[in-house]
């Protein structure tokens, strides 16, 4: 027993030698054993220390255990419980939350007398508690350690209590060795003692002190153990600012201190664990004036300015450690306890300055990785493409995500405003690929696609008339269409470019566009020619062919087909046009060889669904919508082609930017979009942990099953209300700008209209107002002019094309006009609802004008263009669902899930 103190005031130490804090007689208790920290490190350590913990207790579990390579350890309701069944222990460790840590030290305390020692390594614990826990251990004479510490380690004893000192392996860092650890931070005590130990230094006791406001077993307590341990020559403290612990101290043996956090001193209030305030006189400053004068030094150590004496050094990078101690020690006659094993210094396996140029101290050379972890590399080297972990999402995606502020979404990184700038078939490139790619990459898109919209005499084409006929949905139509392009559809192609992937890799094919690469080893290779030829010449090939030729598409397995010197498949023709595409993100792991095998499957699919928008009539042997093959394959491209299939007329330059624009915008709106849910929910169901299970065609059908008259539809509410507005004007062109018609006027007369109605509707008590489609936004409000980011972007992207659009000015007018006349506080935004239906009406205004459509196709029209942007969209969901999702991960806990009578 030892009655240490500060001043006159006295109070009891039970623990005499550091060599007593953590003894292979010691037997633990641990409290809330099951916990998430206890559960993950109770085990190592229960091991490590050759099974000293006896029992843990967590309320509700009696009769559980936690499983450790040792046995199984009991779990009881109480500690009580685990006393009356034979259990006997002297050590306590609380893991409980703050609010309940004192009861916890309370009750092993008072039901067991046998105890000495209690861990804490509960945080955060209240300053009133902590007094209280101090006063139940000096009434009984137990030492407590913590709070919010890692516990405490022996490295001769080969024990550890609390915590995890020492890591998942602990034989690896704590080496014995004639240094003793005390330290702030739990996990740098771990650090300290893998420093020390590349030097030649080994440890003997370490003890994470914690650091809450109040710690129990900090640096006065320690230097007495030290003073009275023969095994510790020295020892190792590592300070951060707050609390005078250390000022207190008594060292009689060499000390190398490491103190941080001089940055803290500039605050004006405490932060994190280590909480002093500036002016506290406990800072990091104050604390390396108080070294510095029991060593006798007068700077801090550095390998550049060495300041040390027999006493000590005081250090501010825990790098420094090793060389301060080595010197301090070699002062006191004392050489390391084995030879140095190395060093810390970044030591890098594998690398890549991605081509830049850097400085030697950055360059730093690669070196061979010790076993295991050399043949792992290796390994890694050889993979193909990217590997995602899987994890439940839900209500997550590596895809899409929307900001909250701006209410922009983005498809991997890149916004859709900036994918408005795109056509359709770099949009293809950026869902599945990553990125949008390049022009040659938009002509083997252009390509692929092509040879797949033209369903004449497939049952696809008659699937979706069927459907159509029937009078269903546009969303209906296209669903019966691609529940028919199933994995049979596309698995010789998946076949080829599987094996494309295992034979030019190896080959080291690093550019699929190289003309220079040598083909000679992979033309003899007969297994790979025997997955490409085909029976007999197939016209569609050739055509394909011809159409790449044609746009001059670089590729090496193009090139390679040509070479086989046999009629090749058309599927052979496809796996080589998206293999060439997909093979730069893949070679720079961006994208998984799971998905460059689907990409086929992919260009069917949205060719598929291209196609079977456009009535059979279109379909014809030799033309799609009035195009000849040869025509659609060597020249189109599949925004004219999309775009043409939807307004059944070769577009103009107008209709193409309102399209291309149209498709950008509406590619997703985040993963919580019902549609995207539609998507994920399919491949969850699958189970994308088996991904060769997965349906790709099933979940773009449930994409399209999850659109509707109010989600993908909506967009012709605003169409129908600028209909409404300009029925009776005599506009022809929406695109002119010499249009002659008064806006403000038109947009006076609606807003005077809706004030009478507004006015009307409160007076008869009405509180459901109708609202006008594309005014205001809940987000984007209350200033006195509200803009919608997006609808300001399009706005300054027309500009810079030139383009006009009379039903967008005529919604801009519209704000301004409900503002003046008192139905609004302040200017409306324009949303981007209103940017979409003026741009689906001006491209579909002429005909309707012409009475060559009806009403009814412009709300087709107007559903169809948000179906084959978020095909898209979706497709990127489906695919980052099938690469990092889980089985079932988007079901909803019973939990969750509420009855409604």
């Amino acid at each position: 027993m030892y009655q240490q103190g500060v001043g006159e005031f006295k109070y009891f130490v039970g623990i005499s030698s550091l060599a007593q804090i953590a003894t292979r007689h010691d037997r633990v208790c641990v409290l809330n054993i099951l916990g998430g920290e206890s559960s993950e490190v109770t085990p190592v350590g229960h091991a490590w220390s050759g099974g000293n913990v006896v029992f843990g207790t967590s309320p509700g579990r009696r009769g559980q255990v936690l499983e450790t390579p040792m046995g199984n350890i009991p779990v009881y309701n109480s500690v009580r419980e685990g006393l009356d069944d034979g259990h006997r222990f002297n050590c306590g460790v609380v893991y409980l939350p703050p609010s309940a840590a004192r009861d916890g030290v309370a009750e092993l305390i008072r039901v067991n007398p046998e105890l000495k020692k209690i861990f804490i390594i509960t945080e955060k614990i209240a300053v009133h508690d902590a007094r209280e826990i101090r006063a139940m251990g000096q009434q009984h004479g137990i030492d407590i350690f913590g709070a919010n510490c890692l516990g405490v380690a022996d490295s001769w004893n080969q024990v550890r209590i609390g915590g995890a000192l020492g890591g998942d392996s602990p034989s690896d860092t704590l080496k014995p060795g004639s240094i003793a650890v005390l330290s702030n931070s739990g996990g740098f005590t771990t650090t300290i003692a893998q420093y020390l130990r590349m030097a030649g230094w080994g440890t003997t006791t370490l003890v994470s002190s914690g650091k809450d406001v109040y710690i129990h077993y900090a640096a006065p307590e320690f230097a007495f153990a030290l003073a009275n341990d023969a095994r510790s020559k020295a020892a190792v403290l590592y300070c951060e600012p707050g609390g005078y612990y250390e000022r207190d101290a008594e060292f009689t043996k060499p000390v190398v201190a490491c103190v941080v956090g001089r940055w803290k001193a500039k605050l004006t209030r405490a932060v994190g664990h280590a909480g002093a305030m500036a002016g506290g006189h406990d800072d990091a400053a104050a604390k390396e004036r108080w070294f510095m004068e029991k060593f006798g030094v007068d700077a801090i150590f550095t390998p550049e300015n060495p300041v040390f004496s027999p006493k000590g050094a005081v250090v501010t990078n825990i790098a420094h450690i090793p060389a301060a101690l080595t010197a301090v020690m070699r002062a006191n006659a004392t050489l390391p306890d084995f030879a140095p094993e190395g060093t810390m210094e970044l030591k890098p396996w594998f690398g890549s300055n991605m081509g830049l140029a850097l400085p030697e101290k950055l360059g730093l050379p690669v070196v061979a990785a010790p076993e295991p972890y050399r043949a792992q590399i290796a390994a890694l080297a050889k993979q193909v493409g990217a590997v995602f972990p899987r994890e439940s999402l839900k209500d997550a995606s590596g895809a899409s995500k929307m900001d909250p502020k701006t209410q922009v979404s983005s498809l991997h990184g890149l916004s859709v405003l900036e994918a408005a700038r795109l056509p359709l078939e770099a949009n293809v490139g950026l869902a599945l690929l990553r990125e949008a790619g390049g022009d040659n990459d938009r002509k083997l898109v252009n390509v692929a696609l092509a040879a797949c919209v033209n369903l004449h005499g497939d049952p696809t084409l008659a699937a979706a008339q069927a459907a159509r006929e029937a009078g269903n949905a546009p969303n209906s139509v296209l669903a019966a269409a691609v529940s028919i392009v199933g994995p049979k559809r596309a698995e010789r192609a998946r076949e080829i470019v599987a094996a494309f992937i295992e034979r030019f890799s190896a080959a080291g094919l690093l550019d699929a566009r190289a003309e220079d690469f040598d083909l000679a080893p992979i033309v003899d290779d007969g297994a790979l020619a025997r997955l490409v030829v085909a029976e007999q010449s197939d016209p569609r090939t050739d055509a394909m062919l011809a159409g790449l030729e044609a746009r001059g598409a670089r590729s090496v397995f193009v090139r390679y087909l040509r070479g086989v010197g046999r009629p090749v498949s058309a599927d052979a023709v496809l796996a080589a046009a998206t293999t060439t595409l997909a093979w730069g993100p893949l070679m720079r792991k961006r994208v998984s060889r799971l998905t460059v095998e689907t990409l086929p499957w992919w260009m069917k699919l949205f060719g598929a669904l291209i196609g079977a928008s456009a009535d059979a009539a279109q379909h014809r042997p030799e033309s799609f919508c009035g195009m000849p093959m040869t025509e659609l394959l060597g020249e189109a491209s599949m925004t004219d082609v999309a775009c043409r299939a939807l307004l059944d007329r070769a577009p103009d330059a107008a209709d193409r930017f309102a399209f291309q624009t149209l498709v950008g915008i509406l590619l997703t709106n985040g993963p919580g979009t019902i549609s995207a849910q539609g998507a994920k929910g399919a491949v969850s169901a699958d189970g994308p942990e088996s991904p060769r299970r997965v349906q790709l065609n099933k979940a773009m059908v449930g994409f399209l099953t999850h659109t509707g008259y109010a989600h993908g539809g909506n967009g012709f509410e605003g169409v129908q209300f600028l209909i409404d507005a300009f029925r009776d004007t005599p506009l022809a062109d929406p695109a002119d700008a010499a249009h002659g018609l008064d806006l403000a006027a038109l947009a006076r007369g609606c807003a005077d209209e809706y004030a009478r109605y507004k006015a009307d509707a409160r007076s008869a008590g009405s509180l459901d107002l109708r609202k006008i489609p594309g005014v205001n936004h809940p987000v984007f409000k209350d200033r006195p002019v509200n803009i919608d980011p997006r609808e300001a972007f399009i706005r300054e992207l027309m500009a810079e094309r030139g383009e006009s659009n009379v039903f967008h000015d005529y919604y801009r007018a519209l704000v301004q006009a409900l503002f003046d006349a008192g139905v609004s506080r302040t200017v409306y935004c324009v949303n981007i609802d209103a940017v979409i239906a003026a741009l689906l009406l001006k491209l579909t205004w002429k005909p309707w004008r012409a009475g060559e459509i009806g009403e009814a196709a412009l709300e087709s029209a107007a559903f169809t263009v948000f179906l084959y942007a978020r095909m898209l969209g979706c497709a990127a969901e489906v695919d980052d669902h099938l690469n990092r999702g889980r089985n079932m991960d988007t079901r909803t806990p019973a939990s969750q899930c509420r009855f409604v009578s």
